[in-house]
């Protein structure tokens, strides 16, 4: 495996059509390091004996209703034992999924894509936690062409996605999704354009890591 050009974990949240992920894989390739997207869910099923399906049911989807926490929690029996079978199966799958991250975390340079990574890792110090956001018309000229909808459909799909991914983040963490404060930088990928974000990131690693004692 070619040898990692960072010792910085990105974590990248980001708006459905932003294209947060194609971003981060082009950062991973240019840096030699892995990117984890569905895959940390993969490593917390595997890593908890949690049932893989339960993972995808809860991916980056809101989970503060009663009743579907109930419903939900039918398909949970069987899986766990002791106190912790006590608890919500929501609950128990994202801290299977917030154990895995920080395990892939400790193993070395990553980029980790949405899940509340950026959560997760709030006490390393070695972690750049961006947001990419994009204008609406680009998010829904993207989602159109990839899933061949009209633009209405397309953007009916951003607003419903982005509320589900923000309802998750802020439930299960202590910050508010999107909003700046929450992250260390937030770019806008349809000003820089894909390559342009990408190469933007990578400088702000640069900077991270080959600059310091600069205090403003």
């Amino acid at each position: 495996m070619t040898e990692a050009k960072t010792k910085t974990i990105i974590t990248i949240g980001r708006q459905f059509g932003s294209a947060g992920r194609e971003i981060g894989r082009k950062v991973a390739k240019d840096l030699g390091i892995k990117l984890y997207d569905r895959e940390m869910l993969d490593r917390a099923a595997k890593e908890s004996g949690i049932c893989q399906e339960l993972f995808e049911t809860h991916d980056e989807k809101p989970t503060n209703s009663f009743l579907y926490s109930l419903v939900m929690d039918t398909y949970s029996l069987g899986y766990t034992a002791g106190s912790y079978s006590d608890m919500p199966i929501n609950h128990k799958v994202f801290l299977a999924q917030f154990d895995a991250i920080k395990k892939i975390a400790d193993e070395g340079p990553c980029i980790l894509v949405g899940r509340c990574a950026d959560y997760a890792l709030e006490e390393y110090d070695n972690v750049l936690r961006l947001f990419v956001h994009a204008d609406m018309n680009a998010r829904i000229r993207r989602i159109a062409r990839i899933y061949d909808l009209t633009d209405a459909k397309a953007k009916d799909m951003i607003l419903k996605t982005d509320k589900k991914r923000s309802s998750y983040y802020n439930y299960y963490s202590n910050k508010k999704w999107g909003v700046s404060d929450s992250y260390d930088v937030s770019i806008c990928s349809s000003m820089l354009g894909i390559d342009g974000t990408a190469e933007f990131i990578e400088r702000l690693v640069y900077q991270k890591e080959h600059v310091t004692d600069k205090k403003l």
